[in-house]
């Protein structure tokens, strides 16, 4: 039987696999979060500490997101997301045995609510960066949508389901079916038979990754613009997340059943947008999906805002739920499109971090002016700042990715001479800097189209990790040019040529034609040297 388009990537086994898992793992999250958002209500019923439970949700993806992306690039992804998993299970445990015993107070669910999110924000990144193993490319950006899609089909039941436990066993049963879940992903972890990809080069250290995974990102346009793009969503979307079950509870007057209920109508909108999406991408392009669907969000909080009654209420969610999943699945499409394997998770972890901490954000910003400004003029704010947001930001363009195809490139740079045999030994060892500098010959009249090369070959050291890039300009012969970047180490250097993707090869080699002919000074590389 043929597969509908939007499922297309479930005929991929090992992607099926950890997919249909991670539904089940999902579904317990909503359990979760539903049962940890109406608790909070009874405890601390205040708009700033209701909505507290989201930030403390998103806060650790917000400040652990670069070492957890840094980590999934130095280590085997399987083994690390196994480890994150585990700490998850034992924050959940601790979550339900708290609230079994009675012994739950506001404070400590705030600490395990985020102790939980410690598990998601070491999850997130390694599991995006995992995806274009499982899948070909063609299938990235539906794989991306079907996340969406099961974690929005988990969302429509979840909640609901959540309401209904929480009314026959309390917050607590929720939490512990929830604790549960998680093993359905280790299990699907442990059958993982995932290749391994040796370089020969020494494992990169923690700080230095970091430093790498921030360079790439530093000059790559492409996340850049993605980064912003979702913080422009973000930032209005998170008033719904923080100010819902306040809403239902005090200004709609409904209970557990009601506020699952509403908040699973998201979830129906989610799938819906996602089993759309593929249709729409053939007829929009990425940043014209993306205004849509904030539209189609904006107006459901502005819906949320303007009701006093649980129908418009549950339409509103919806309407929002077809705009979020959507919205972030061809944003994030457009990030990993463009982040080769040996820094997608750190990068894409920097994209979560303007993500969530843009919803972090947010998440204060309308709690605590939901407790000046009331919960209505408080959604009606943030509809309003989505759709401005979208005019601001129409500039920065997520259509412009690595799937444009550079022409054939001419020979590429020579190699640099081969290290000296006695310094061999001491290059294995070094821990100081690395220059390397290229020699450039240009005619007066190729000056302006060979700063412009120069322009593309600076991002493409940055992107393989260059901490100082600059070109010279020969005072005494104008033809003559020098370029000159350094590596952080000898082992960064040779992990450079690694680095590059076929675009970067064509920048350099395009460059080539400037260089410095058989009778001109070839590529050098320096080492630095204490003199002490």
């Amino acid at each position: 039987m043929r597969l509908p388009a939007a499922l297309l990537p479930l005929r991929n086994s090992t992607f099926r696999t950890l997919w249909l898992a991670n539904v089940v793992a999902w579904l317990g999250t909503w359990l979760q979060n539903t049962g940890a958002g109406w608790l909070m209500t009874s405890l601390a019923p205040q708009p700033f500490i209701v909505a507290m439970v989201q930030a403390a949700t998103i806060m650790p993806v917000f400040l652990l997101a670069l070492p957890g992306g840094a980590l999934a690039d130095i280590v085997d992804r399987r083994v690390f997301l196994i480890g994150a998993q585990l700490w998850t299970i034992l924050a959940a445990t601790a979550l339900a045995a708290l609230t079994l015993g009675h012994l739950m107070t506001a404070a400590w669910l705030l600490v395990l609510t985020f102790a939980i999110g410690i598990g998601a924000a070491l999850t997130a990144p390694a599991w995006s960066a995992i995806v274009p193993e499982l899948v070909p490319r063609e299938d990235l950006i539906q794989a991306i949508a079907l996340n969406g899609i099961g974690f929005n089909l988990t969302r429509a039941v979840g909640p609901a389901l959540g309401g209904m436990l929480i009314l026959i066993g309390g917050s607590s049963l929720a939490f512990s079916l929830y604790a549960v879940s998680i093993i359905a992903v280790l299990a699907a972890l442990f059958t993982w038979r995932r290749g391994r990809h040796f370089t020969g080069l020494p494992r990169e250290h923690l700080l230095s990754a970091m430093r790498a995974g921030i360079r790439f990102v530093r000059n790559t346009p492409a996340v850049q613009y993605a980064m912003v793009r979702t913080i422009a969503y973000s930032v209005p979307a998170a008033a719904p997340w923080a100010l819902l079950p306040l809403l239902v509870r005090r200004d709609l007057d409904l209970g557990p059943g009601m506020y699952g209920l509403i908040l699973g109508m998201m979830g129906i909108g989610g799938v819906t947008s996602g089993m759309l999406l593929p249709k729409v991408r053939g007829k929009l392009s990425r940043g014209n999906t993306v205004a849509g669907c904030t539209l189609f969000s904006c107006a459901g909080i502005a819906l949320l805002g303007l009701t006093h009654h649980w129908v418009p209420a549950a339409l509103g969610m919806l309407l929002f739920g077809v705009g979020w999943t959507s919205a972030y699945a061809t944003i994030q499409a457009a990030a990993q499109l463009v982040c080769p394997p040996w820094v997608r998770a750190r990068a894409l972890a920097i994209y979560q971090l303007a993500q969530n901490g843009a919803l972090t954000a947010g998440s204060f910003a309308w709690g605590w002016l939901g407790d000046y400004a009331g919960l209505p003029n408080t959604l009606l704010t943030a509809a309003i700042l989505g759709a401005g947001l979208i005019l601001a930001v129409r500039s920065f363009s997520i259509d412009l990715t690595a799937e444009r195809r550079l022409p054939p490139a001419p020979e590429p740079l020579p190699m640099p001479e081969a290290p000296a045999a006695e310094l061999i030994s001491t290059l294995r060892r070094a821990r100081g800097r690395v220059m390397e500098t290229v020699h450039y010959r240009v005619n007066q009249e190729d000056r302006s189209a060979f700063l412009h090369a120069m322009a593309e070959v600076r991002k493409v050291r940055g992107r393989a990790g260059a901490m100082f890039w600059q070109l010279y300009e020969d005072v005494a012969h104008p033809e003559g040019w020098m370029e000159v970047w350094s590596m952080e180490s000898w082992t960064d250097h040779l992990r450079e040529v690694t680095r590059l993707s076929d675009e970067d090869r064509a920048v350099l080699a395009r460059a080539g034609i400037y260089r410095c002919g058989s009778d001109g000074p070839r590529p050098a590389r320096y080492i630095a040297v204490d003199p002490h």
